[in-house]
């Protein structure tokens, strides 16, 4: 294969390198930069990497992530004690020696490597819960009903468990005092409300839900190498999803949504949520969930209120992903935008009580 064969598979590394950079990761950016640079194919999972058939960029397959998450797992599963040394003392290493580091694990661990491949990476943030929590707390002010969850792009069901999480912002505190996971993300804007969610029921779907005992190394092996606080605060997401499991189905967003929202529960606002999911449904399952939320919503009544939260890439421009309800009864209500990872949060809710215009589909 020659260099201008690959030259699509090299620009995708770069340019999940140029996004690593701006997530505040400069270890993984200059590990892609390298596999961009000298990255071939005399190993298995180099071949692979650069004969990539489908769409290698972020966006589409995301193979530059699936490699970093497989060369991250041997070095936090303990498998190459030489690659784990080269991470640690990544500062200090000269670009020649941290890839002959790398390349020594492409020929080590071809088995292990060309698995991890397979998958496309599925990292579930829990920080991405600041927002969870945030609009919980609205809803809450705004409806004064419990409510009944259900999550698209669930994964491993971290982010199904947002209220038993904290937010800790100024001073003010929300969320439970013994939470074992609590987010500080830079936030400007207005506080949240002070009215505390009740959640009385939740689900989620996945097109392949993992499960966070099980599946423990691969959810840790997609956060960045040099990212230790978010190591040590999604292995504490981990401890709490393996002690209080949610129920998480297996299929399509659409069809499960469908069915979930045939039946309002009585009494309560059903939430319907995603964060950096939707962007990746097909056209068709795009179509289906849109149909079945409004729907939903004709019936939909201050007794029974439905509300759909989304935290998503638009194409806007601006920095990090645009934050969203739609609610029925109710409008459109622009929450701002937040950081992929959660490091920060620019917060724009009106006041709960306020009148809202008629809601449109988010573009």
């Amino acid at each position: 294969m020659s260099a201008s064969d690959t030259s699509a598979h090299r620009t995708a590394m770069r340019r999940q390198a140029d996004a690593c950079d701006r997530l505040g990761s400069p270890f993984t950016a200059r590990l892609l930069r390298l596999a961009a640079e000298r990255l071939d194919t005399d190993t298995a999972p180099g071949a692979r990497v650069l004969g990539w058939p489908g769409d290698p960029l972020t966006g589409g397959d995301a193979v530059a992530l699936r490699l970093a998450g497989g060369l991250h797992a041997l070095v936090l599963s303990g498998a190459d004690a030489a690659l784990a040394r080269a991470y640690a003392g990544h500062t200090t290493l000269s670009d020649g020696s941290l890839w002959q580091a790398i390349r020594d694990a492409l020929t080590a661990h071809t088995d292990h490597l060309l698995h991890w491949l397979d998958s496309p990476p599925q990292t579930n943030e829990p920080a991405r819960s600041a927002v969870l929590i945030a609009a919980g707390h609205w809803l809450a002010a705004r409806f004064g009903r419990p409510l009944v969850l259900s999550e698209l792009g669930a994964s491993a069901g971290l982010n199904l468990r947002w209220d038993a999480y904290a937010l800790q912002l100024q001073g003010a505190r929300f969320g439970p005092a013994d939470a074992p996971v609590t987010l500080r993300p830079d936030w400007t804007g207005p506080l949240p409300p002070a009215t505390a969610p009740r959640v009385i029921d939740r689900a989620g779907v996945d097109l392949n839900p993992l499960d966070p005992q099980r599946d423990r190394l691969r959810i840790l092996s997609y956060v960045w190498a040099d990212q230790s606080a978010r190591l040590a605060r999604m292995r504490a997401a981990l401890d709490l999803a393996a002690a209080m499991p949610t129920e998480r189905a297996r299929g399509d967003a659409a069809a499960w949504l469908e069915t979930r929202l045939r039946t309002p529960p009585p009494g309560a606002l059903h939430l319907v949520f995603h964060t950096v999911a939707w962007q990746y449904f097909p056209p068709e399952t795009d179509r289906r969930a849109r149909s079945a939320l409004d729907r939903a919503g004709t019936g939909a009544d201050a007794r029974a209120p439905l509300a759909r939260l989304g935290m998503e890439q638009d194409n806007s421009g601006a920095p990090g992903a645009a934050i969203w309800l739609d609610l029925w009864p109710g409008g459109r209500v622009d929450l701002g935008r937040a950081d992929f990872h959660g490091r920060w949060v620019a917060w724009r809710a009106p006041p709960p009580d306020a009148a809202l215009p008629e809601a449109a589909p988010h573009a």
